[in-house]
């Protein structure tokens, strides 16, 4: 998707769950593309302070197309996690009104 792609849809994300009062469940339903950034985050702190990186390439998912896997196993299980992530999300607002 590339960071245009990205920032449109953290953008429509982060809108409607202000709009929705659904706030504090945004990171669940967002959580691969939480896992992403955060490996980037995690990556470079490694290299800068200790000096070794923890994934072999960042962010994420190229580290696990690093690893060996085809980038269709790579994007079905992302599409897999969004989805449990996103129920998680719905019943988490849902119980929470």
């Amino acid at each position: 998707m590339g960071e245009t792609g990205i920032l449109g849809l953290v953008t429509a994300l982060t809108v409607v769950a202000f709009l929705t009062d659904a706030v504090l469940v945004l990171p669940i339903v967002a959580l691969p593309l939480v896992l992403d950034s955060s490996s980037v985050i995690i990556q470079l702190f490694s290299k800068k302070f200790f000096g070794r990186k923890i994934f072999r390439v960042a962010p994420l998912h190229h580290h696990f197309e690093a690893l060996g896997w085809p980038s269709y196993k790579v994007t079905m299980r992302a599409w897999l996690l969004s989805i449990v992530a996103a129920i998680v999300g719905m019943v988490i607002a849902l119980l929470g009104r």
